[in-house]
């Protein structure tokens, strides 16, 4: 069995690889009941289970910082900011294509988007193949709500603090987005949720995991034709 490249040896990387993938997160607040690296471990518990389905795609260390600017206004969270997100995406692609002909960043963060397009951008005009693939839920709530809280009921039960769970600002995305960027989230929702997680359960999480897995290694499937 294939193991992940923070376990591997030197020369257990050596021969001809094909893609690698890399999981890129955030460390920002989650609400009062969300671990601060939600973000970060539900794109590396993704990519790990891609990894173990199509050992061919080598796994590399999480990214755990991203572009959180939004979120400043509360204590814990840490952001490096778009440009030097996309730089960090742009060396690290630079590096890995002499070995890793594509390098699939598997993003958990919409705040990171920006950064990722400028850094597929640069790849692409400089001939390495940097692919992104986005964890999207159609249909969830947008931070700490009954998605993001039913995942990681699924994932690491242990780190939600269920109890502290509340409702936020539950309007769509598109009709916040104006606030959040001119004011940051806490303006808009002093406790930090973008929905309500009231209602989220392991089952449902599990389910959501699945989708979210399905879709990436669908996207594999065709990388690896």
């Amino acid at each position: 069995m294939s193991r992940p490249l923070a376990d591997m040896t030197w020369p257990e990387v050596e021969g001809p690889r094909r893609i690698l993938l890399v999981p890129v997160g955030s460390f920002e607040q989650h609400g009062p009941h969300l671990p601060l690296d939600t973000d970060t471990r539900i794109a590396a518990a993704v990519a790990a289970h891609a990894h173990r389905a199509f050992p061919q795609a080598d796994l590399g260390p999480a990214v755990p910082y991203g572009a959180s600017g939004e979120h400043a206004g509360f204590p814990g969270t840490l952001s490096i900011g778009t440009e030097a997100l996309a730089r960090l995406v742009t060396e690290l692609a630079r590096d890995a294509s002499p070995r890793w002909p594509t390098l699939v960043i598997v993003n958990g963060h919409g705040g990171n988007t920006d950064a990722l397009r400028l850094a597929a951008g640069v790849c692409a005009q400089e001939g390495r193949r940097l692919l992104v693939h986005h964890l999207d839920v159609p249909g969830g709530d947008a931070h700490a709500g009954r998605t993001e809280t039913s995942l990681l009921l699924h994932l690491a039960p242990a780190a939600v603090l269920l109890d502290l769970a509340e409702k936020g600002a539950t309007e769509p995305l598109p009709a916040l987005m104006p606030r959040l960027r001119a004011e940051g989230v806490r303006t808009v929702s002093p406790n930090g949720v973008l929905g309500d997680p009231a209602g989220a359960t392991a089952a449902e999480g599990a389910r959501l995991f699945q989708s979210l897995t399905r879709s990436l290694l669908d996207r594999l499937n065709d990388e690896l034709r």
